[in-house]
């Protein structure tokens, strides 16, 4: 199923209660978009998901939905709260209180892309973000929101999985001399958004595939894991951040040699996922 605002790959069989997010994989760059920036067509993808989706694309095999955004994260970025708007950016906007990430350019509509790099020539009006955000990321969550509660009805529990790409730098200073430089980072929101259960048998999923893991540093999770982890209902949200590293050429933004040997990788690991979704748990009925 495609629309403007999402892809959406269904499995024909629905036997997990796993649901797979890549809210920031689109790439689908609007040509008035490109007209008014700053950046070239390379520059402003840095801050994109490239790939991710295709990562996860054998998540149906397992029986579980992959949803993608169509629209890249320049352009808007569904991992943000409708109401995140940037003045600095969108003439009548409003400041309410200090938002970081709203501070720094990050706003549902973001300013910049990676490194502080700035978009735009001038600013955009209310009208136009606001076209945006009724057009790409409300249909895009009122999707997310239904699969969950499909999969919590049919299950007892729905466990969604927001895939992501982190940058090679972002996890370079994470390593010590005790710690290996983690591959994949966890993001749980410290456990508020999923249960120390199901983010243990995730962790164990990327550890038995080889991979280094390391949780809530430094991503412990966003708009998404905020919004829809409630484990105490049954409802689990984790994070999931992949050192770019290990599938793409960062500066080319290109598949490198081990996308493929990855991929395989990955798929291993989905399919554990998946199976934790497909069985009864004790979470249910918490």
């Amino acid at each position: 199923m495609q629309n403007a605002a999402f892809v959406l790959d269904m499995p024909e069989n629905r036997r997990s209660c796993a649901v797979f997010s890549s809210p920031h994989s689109g790439r689908d760059y609007p040509e008035a978009l490109l007209k008014r920036s700053v950046l070239n067509q390379n520059v402003i993808r840095s801050s994109e998901d490239a790939f991710v989706d295709q990562l996860f694309a054998s998540s149906a095999d397992f029986g579980a939905p992959l949803i993608k955004a169509a629209m890249p994260r320049a352009y808007l970025d569904l991992n943000r709260s409708a109401d995140e708007l940037d003045p600095a950016l969108i003439s009548g906007a409003r400041r309410h209180g200090h938002n970081p990430r709203v501070a720094s350019g990050l706003g549902v509509i973001p300013r910049v892309v990676a490194n502080g790099r700035a978009i735009y020539r001038g600013k955009l009006t209310m009208d136009e973000a606001r076209l945006r955000i009724d057009t790409y990321w409300r249909p895009y969550h009122s999707r997310l929101k239904s699969l969950l509660a499909e999969s919590h009805e049919k299950f007892g529990q729905a466990i969604l999985i927001d895939c992501h790409s982190m940058p090679h730098e972002a996890v370079a200073m994470a390593s010590t001399a005790r710690n290996k430089r983690p591959e994949i980072v966890l993001g749980d929101r410290f456990g508020a958004s999923a249960s120390g259960e199901v983010v243990d048998q995730i962790e164990s999923a990327f550890a038995a595939a080889g991979l280094n893991v390391a949780r809530n540093a430094p991503f412990a999770g966003a708009y998404v894991t905020q919004t829809y982890g409630r484990p105490g209902r049954g409802q689990h949200a984790i994070q999931i951040e992949i050192d770019r590293a290990l599938y793409m050429d960062e500066e080319k933004i290109a598949p490198n040699a081990n996308f493929m040997a990855f991929s395989k990788v990955l798929r291993q690991v989905i399919a554990e996922i998946a199976s934790i979704g497909a069985r009864p748990a004790r979470l249910a009925a918490e």
